[in-house]
């Protein structure tokens, strides 16, 4: 604090890695792997909504949502997930992490229950009320994310702090490769039971009624590890640095890490009173201060993970080419509804086993060794080099070299989990003050969904062949799928530029990033407090 940190938190520091340690992951990440689950596990159903509500009688190609439906199912979650980050992520700060914490997980369990629900039989009133409790689902989502990072960064030790954050959000891997393992399942065990003939053949009976079932049964279950972990949420004790520092209750944050550490530690209340007593320590987000000390950081963690998102969220684009191309996914009309959903969930499994898992993993092995600053800036400039590899020979790759294709798209996927798609998650709830951490983790965490929409959906209409756009788009309106992915992969080049802006955090505690334990050694008597020296070589 004025001349030392809390013994508390240097406790928590130097603490070798514990059981608790894994409880906290296990608990964080389990948040995490619905969060995945929830939002990815539309894009398998999609095509089987389109199938039962937009059927046209005598039309050659099965069903398929109209462009504004589409981007409104697969957009709304987006959506109400930026403004939980940002409303979550205030309110972490304000009420603490654990009273907002099961909050955000209930909302995420009742929502996805009620996704699989509907008013109605017509396709306005089912899209309609999928939509509203996709919003809220989002909603629930985006706290999870600033809480998380922030729990787990304050829970852990300097010395794997990143090793562990990474593994709570690589849970998301596991989250997109258990929703499609759960399409699977539900899928084969329909088709099993209700084989139809493929559309071409038969186009009423290809959509048999029961396929009404899959996709409900699909997103309700992302209810079950939501419900599975709430108990052990409640159960977790508020983070010390957030008692100590923000409620400035030394006695009760040294009471519950003793039970955490199984160690006596002091309570220092004068210490606490002294920091809290002091100006430097009690300037706000919109202030002077906040912008001299940390504004340069916040805009680096906010327009790295916007940047990052639309080039991640926008890979999207061309996965449809890619597993056409290989004939993962036969035409549609050569295939029944509930068939469909199975293809479409084993190709993105297999996707999700051989380079988004991985990914992330790498990055959990690496990360407290590389540190922050490398993987990101590798990351966004793999993302780059191979974006424009499939780029600027795109007709060669879908037209002689399927295989090569398949190998690129994955190694984009790849480095940008071993790389941004991480680091964007784990900087922003290690560099900032406690009092500010969730929010401003809730803020960064905002601008990189603001990206997703923008990837998602602009780049979307930036993809269309301008000759030969898809149904439901004007014509002249895209720049091609070749054109968009080299602006993605300048897109990755700033990214690294901006890179340039946010701290390395590795192996230094968050008091000293966020500047909340400069002692009169650092600063000198009278002398201002100076901020983390920015870049990768900082302190």
């Amino acid at each position: 604090m004025a001349n030392e940190n809390l013994g508390v938190l240097n406790a928590l520091d130097v603490a070798k890695t514990q059981w608790y340690h894994f409880t906290a992951i296990v608990i964080a990440g389990m948040g995490f792997f619905t969060d995945a689950y929830d939002l990815f596990c539309i894009s398998l159903v999609t095509k089987l909504l389109g199938r039962i509500y937009y059927h046209v009688e005598g039309a050659p190609k099965p069903g398929s949502l109209p462009p504004n439906v589409a981007a409104a199912v697969n957009g709304v979650a987006f959506c109400g997930t930026l403004a939980g980050q940002l409303f979550f992520g205030w309110l972490g700060d304000k009420l603490g992490r654990k009273r907002v914490y099961g909050l955000t997980l209930l909302l995420m369990f009742i929502c996805s229950v009620a996704s699989g629900l509907s008013f109605g039989h017509s396709a306005k009133s089912v899209i309609a009320t999928l939509c509203f409790f996709r919003f809220w689902l989002g909603f629930g989502i985006g706290g999870d994310y600033p809480l998380s990072a922030t729990i787990m960064s304050e829970y852990a030790n300097k010395k794997t702090r990143g090793a562990f954050i990474a593994a709570v959000f690589a849970m998301q891997g596991f989250g997109i490769l258990g929703g499609g393992i759960v399409a699977l399942i539900v899928s084969s065990a329909y088709e099993d039971k209700y084989h139809a003939r493929a559309y071409k053949d038969d186009p009423v009976g290809s959509t048999v009624h029961q396929a009404d079932y899959v996709w409900r049964i699909i997103l309700m279950l992302g209810s079950v590890p939501a419900a599975l972990t709430y108990y052990y949420r409640m159960k977790m004790p508020e983070t010390a640095r957030y008692t100590a520092l923000v409620a400035r209750n030394a006695k009760q944050a040294a009471a519950d890490m003793s039970k955490v550490l199984q160690v006596d530690l002091e309570s220092e209340q004068q210490k606490v009173e002294k920091f809290s007593q002091d100006p430097r320590n009690n300037y706000g987000l919109f202030t002077r201060e906040f912008a001299r000390r940390h504004g340069l950081h916040l805009i680096g963690t906010t327009t790295t993970w916007f940047l990052l998102d639309i080039a991640f969220y926008s890979q999207n684009l061309f996965q449809k080419d890619i597993f056409s191309a290989i004939e993962w996914i036969p035409a549609a009309e050569k295939m029944n509804a509930i068939e469909e959903v199975f293809k479409i969930a084993r190709a993105q499994t297999i996707i999700a086993l051989c380079s988004t898992v991985p990914g992330y993993w790498f990055t959990v092995a690496t990360i407290d060794h590389l540190g922050r600053f490398f993987i990101q800036m590798m990351g966004f400039g793999m993302m780059s080099i191979f974006m424009f590899a499939i780029a600027i020979p795109y007709h060669h790759w879908k037209e002689h070299s399927k295989i090569g294709f398949v190998v690129m798209y994955s190694f984009t996927f790849f480095f940008a989990n071993f790389g941004p798609n991480a680091t964007t998650f784990i900087v922003p709830a290690e560099i900032f003050p406690a009092r500010l951490r969730s929010t401003c983790h809730g803020i960064s965490a905002a601008a990189g969904k603001a990206g997703a929409i923008v990837g998602a959906f602009g780049f979307l209409y930036a993809a269309q062949d301008p000759n030969k756009p898809d149904p439901g788009y004007k014509k002249g309106a895209g720049i091609g799928v070749k054109n968009a992915l080299l602006v993605l992969g300048g897109i990755n080049i700033a990214g690294m530029l901006f890179t340039l802006l946010v701290p390395e955090p590795k192996g230094r505690s968050l008091e000293e990033l966020g500047g909340e334990n400069m002692d009169e050694t650092q600063t000198g008597e009278g002398r201002e407090m100076q901020p983390p020296s920015l870049g990768p070589f900082g302190g």
